[in-house]
């Protein structure tokens, strides 16, 4: 398999497991809009006894919904490392052969820095 073929597969596969977290985030938004409706009708002063445990429910809730959006971050992370590796390689390998075969590329008004 030739190099262009391997770097094509990649993009494809990371396309499709883009679409899969999309996915993914579309039932978590649905399930975090059910979540939101139980907590506006439960975790409220009159449910508990003191404010202490009412502060410490909602707490609980919070650190969920750190860990998920930390877990989705890390992802994402690596998908772009992953994009990256693939659309930086043709920039150090090619220097924009495609284009006249000088080898140039475009500097993008950075050759005077």
């Amino acid at each position: 398999m030739s190099r262009e073929k391997a770097y094509l597969q990649m993009l494809e596969s990371t396309a499709n497991l883009q679409w899969n977290i999309a996915m993914i985030l579309e039932a978590k938004a649905v399930e975090a809009e059910k979540v939101k409706q139980w907590t506006q009708h439960h975790i409220h002063a009159k449910a508990f006894d003191n404010h202490e445990e009412q502060l410490k429910e909602s707490l609980s809730i919070h650190e969920q919904i750190v860990e998920l959006v930390e877990g989705l971050t890390k992802l994402e992370n690596g998908l772009y490392s992953n994009l990256k590796a693939v659309l930086g390689s043709g920039e150090e390998e090619g220097g924009g052969e495609g284009f006249g075969g000088t080898g140039d590329g475009f500097g993008f008004g950075e050759d005077g820095k």
